[in-house]
């Protein structure tokens, strides 16, 4: 028999087997079946060291889940485009917020503007009032007490570049709705403690270059001149043994906008203006970094470029001579580098995790979190235990198809697809790093459970009739086994699918690896049982 002859011949089988060996490598080969650049780990990643490439959730692996709602209402407006800053402006100054707690957004899919705000002393009449003083027609009833669509969308993005920036794999970030149309955003890392995982999200992540130095009347002033969206690339936590500083080598953005300006030139500019590349070079002393406090002193003359997070200041330093010089001769703008100093590894770990992954848009209330925390130890028996069950679980279906039929030629190949079937959906969830849960172990039982039970179907439908010996007999048979196990699929399909679709927490992972296993059942694994049945059974 030729190659092509043979495929046609047996591809159900060869599909089978194409399927279980992509998942084994997936399952057991470092890096599964993904580029080796995705095997390179940064120094502050950790590395998969298990037998296979699982990744496992809280219920497997420890961890903590916190939920909380985010800060913040909004306002649908009615407003021409020009007028979207100076809406945002007027919102800052009669609400005295900062410029980071109001925002004013186009939404193109249903073409409206939306005002927010993300502090927790504005009342909606405040904000109303606040609106309406910038021209906007909106009263009190028009506030929504929730944040955007957009911005819940931008808080769970950010979270989760804080989790992978961080190194902690397995961990998620997603909305859940709660009774009254409200939003949670939930936050799930395994390994970590409920005071880790909450100490990461309270950080609102909001990164400032301050500078601050004497102005043309002899006083001290604090100007902003960098931001953290104005860094083009931000590398590792560092230390330097020379100098004892913990640092983070950061590029300033130097792309051009529509007037030839860029954060780069204009921060390079500020410096020479500012005095900070001549007479204020090396002229910082407001940190005493042994005691961990600051002076400012505003009889003291200081050139100090204060590092801010989330308004607190966590450094400041002095302009360095040879950074000075490049920037009085103009030639820094071409490579715009240098590093932001803090006093610990710590600080540098956590301001280089807020610079990659930016800003939160929004705080979280903590007021209404709700947390769960499984501890490592007690998800090692979880874990244990789930593989005893599957285990026990395989040997006892084994047993009872075995005990019905007293058949290997029947009972072999059944046990070996259902296996196979299994195998797959493990390597699916290696594959796209799903972390496995309880829920998706009780999902796995289902799947052998509903695949054998469908199997049972095809080897009865086939033989309960008498001789199988000829092929059309068998696949006439088997056709009319398959129908019946499509429809069965279908339904169970149709009906967990609002589960797993809906944020119903742990019902979810259940409900996607059952209807994972069914689609995998009927498109693969059924029909290449068939195959094998029918080499077995009949006289071909």
């Amino acid at each position: 028999m030729n190659p092509i002859a043979f495929v046609k011949e047996y591809w159900r089988i060869l599909l089978l087997v194409l399927f279980v060996s992509v998942a084994l490598v997936a399952l057991f080969v470092p890096g599964g079946v993904m580029d080796d650049d995705t095997l390179v780990e940064e120094e502050n990643e950790t590395v998969n060291e298990g037998p296979t490439n699982l990744e496992y959730g809280l219920g497997l692996d420890g961890g903590t889940r916190i939920s909380a709602p985010p800060v913040g209402m909004s306002a649908d407006i009615d407003i021409e485009p020009e007028q979207e800053r100076e809406v945002e402006s007027t919102l800052q100054d009669e609400l005295e917020i900062d410029a980071a707690d109001a925002i004013v957004r186009f939404h193109e899919d249903d073409n409206r503007f939306t005002a927010e705000v993300f502090a927790e002393d504005v009342t909606a009449a405040e904000f109303a009032a606040a609106l309406q003083e910038a021209g906007v027609d909106v009263d009190e009833d028009d506030i929504n007490g929730e944040v955007t669509q957009q911005t819940r969308d931008e808080i769970i993005q950010t979270i989760e570049l804080r989790i992978n920036e961080a190194g902690l794999s397995g961990g998620t970030a997603y909305q859940e709705a709660t009774v009254g149309d409200g939003y949670f955003i939930v936050t799930e890392v395994p390994g970590m403690s409920p005071a880790e995982l909450r100490e990461m999200l309270t950080e609102r992540g909001d990164v400032q270059i301050v500078a601050y130095y004497p102005d043309e009347n002899g006083t001290q002033a604090n100007e902003t001149v960098l931001q953290g969206e104005e860094f083009a690339n931000v590398g590792s936590a560092s230390y330097d043994e020379q100098r004892d500083q913990n640092y983070v080598p950061v590029t300033v953005d130097d792309s051009e906008d529509a007037d030839g300006s860029s954060p780069a030139a204009d921060y390079q500019e500020a410096m020479n203006e500012y005095g900070f590349t001549g007479e204020g070079v090396g002229q910082c002393t407001v940190h005493d970094r042994e005691a961990g406090e600051f002076d400012f002193d505003p009889e003291n003359p200081q050139w100090c470029l204060l590092t801010v997070v989330d308004d607190e200041v966590v450094d400041a330093h002095s302009m360095s001579p040879d950074l000075g010089e490049s920037m009085a001769s103009g030639n820094w703008v071409n490579d715009p580098v240098f590093q932001m100093i803090v006093p610990t590894q710590q600080d540098a770990q956590n301001l280089a995790v807020n610079l990659q992954s930016g800003a939160l848009t929004a705080p979280l209330d903590f007021e209404q979190e709700q947390t769960f925390s499984l501890e490592p130890a007690l998800a090692d028996q979880f874990k244990t235990y789930s593989l005893l069950i599957g285990v026990l679980s395989v040997l006892t279906v084994s047993g009872m198809v075995y005990l019905r039929y007293s058949d290997r030629r029947v009972a072999a190949p059944m046990i070996l697809t259902a296996l196979a079937e299994v195998v797959i959906l493990l390597g699916f969830a290696a594959a796209i790093r799903m972390p496995l849960d309880l829920s998706h172990v009780a999902g796995f039982i289902a799947v052998v459970g509903t695949g054998v039970d469908d199997l049972i179907i095809i080897a009865d439908e086939v033989m309960d009739e008498g001789d199988v010996s000829s092929q059309r007999v068998f696949e006439s048979r088997f056709r009319k086994a398959f129908w019946i196990i499509g429809a069965a699929a279908a339904t169970t399909i149709i009906a967990l699918s609002p589960l797993a679709v809906l944020s119903l927490g742990d019902l979810r992972g259940f409900a996607i690896i059952t209807i994972l296993g069914v689609l995998i059942g009927v498109l693969i694994t059924r029909p290449a049982y068939g195959d094998i049945l029918q080499r077995l059974l009949t006289d071909k």
